[in-house]
């Protein structure tokens, strides 16, 4: 019994570490293309110095045969990072009307502070039609001072 309660306490502490993120679109009233269902960030919070993946969960009503993803990243609402990526990069090209996913994993420097971020992200036809526009917050943890070897 006692290694049943183990193996849901250890159930709970993973659920509870990698929940969904709040997400704001851009224009509230518009009807977008692609819609979001979920954003995880996996770890959360994300730790300098190690791989940080963002999964985005997004329905699209119409193919998407390519275009691009601009990045935006703020710190307390100062710019401070700013990337285009080929959509099809994030995911694989054509994508199909439906469900999917959009992945991206970085790694941030050693060096990046601690603290609130917001990403914002506009997804753009390759006719630069906006396809989507977002903003979620997420946070960065102090770096582990203690080797990880």
């Amino acid at each position: 019994m006692d290694r049943q309660l183990i193996l849901f306490a250890c159930f709970l502490l993973l659920v509870s570490s990698t929940q969904a993120i709040g997400v704001k679109y851009c224009d509230k009233k518009k009807n977008y293309a692609v819609t979001i269902q979920q954003v995880k960030i996996i770890p959360d919070p994300v730790v300098t110095g190690k791989p940080a993946t963002f999964n985005i969960s997004a329905v699209t009503g119409q193919a998407v045969y390519g275009g691009k993803v601009v990045i935006n990243v703020a710190y307390f609402g100062v710019p401070v990072h700013q990337e285009t990526r080929d959509v099809c990069e994030e995911v694989s090209c054509p994508i199909a009307a439906g469900d999917f996913v959009l992945s991206h994993t970085q790694t941030l420097p050693s060096f990046t502070p601690p603290g609130s971020y917001t990403l914002k992200m506009t997804m753009e036809d390759k006719n630069n039609e906006e396809l989507t526009c977002f903003s979620f917050n997420f946070k960065i943890g102090f770096h582990s001072l203690v080797s990880d070897s």
